[in-house]
């Protein structure tokens, strides 16, 4: 199986897009499996929000807990771009995303961790991987089989150059 990596935030609105262009292209590609590589696109301190970092680190926990994450980004994109709900609030993420979980306690420990700090470390560790490592300067970004595509700031990518990209053009 052919890996794609995908680097995306939340709260980008190109990133939303190339979700929905990628979803609809691995139909085309089935030999390719995406790596979901979230990253913030605006890290705290920087006062340009809202920041995404709660949704990033919930991310990991509902990998953790076997969530199905394509509807967990879907959910995370709705919530952020669409919803515009508070997506720097624990609260607000739990209330938007519980019936996600296979059950109410797992609801409540999604807040918890979020409230706790969990996940901070591997949303650090997602951050370097995207920017010192993989040299990804605005998202949506993708990386196969040793070549990139990374959006243009303010454009983000098309569904054309996403094919090609997955097709090795």
């Amino acid at each position: 199986m052919r890996k794609i990596e995908v680097f995306f935030d939340y709260a980008c609105p190109y990133c939303l897009a190339g979700h929905g262009y990628l979803k609809a292209l691995l139909r085309k590609h089935p030999d390719i499996e995406p790596v979901w590589r979230p990253c913030e696109a605006h890290p705290h301190p920087e006062r340009y929000g809202p920041h995404s970092d709660l949704c990033i680190r919930g991310m990991f926990f509902a990998r953790d807990r076997g969530v199905d994450l394509w509807a967990y980004h879907e959910r995370m994109y709705r919530l952020a771009l669409k919803d515009r709900a508070d997506i720097e609030d624990a609260g607000a993420l739990t209330r938007g995303a519980a019936d996600l979980f296979a059950n109410p306690s797992d609801a409540e420990a999604f807040r918890a961790a979020l409230q706790s700090g969990a996940y901070a470390d591997e949303l650090g560790r997602a951050n370097d991987h995207a920017y010192e490592k993989s040299g990804v300067w605005a998202v949506p970004s993708y990386r196969m089989e040793g070549r990139k595509l990374d959006a243009i700031e303010g454009i983000g990518v098309t569904k054309r150059q996403l094919d090609d990209f997955m097709r090795g053009r």
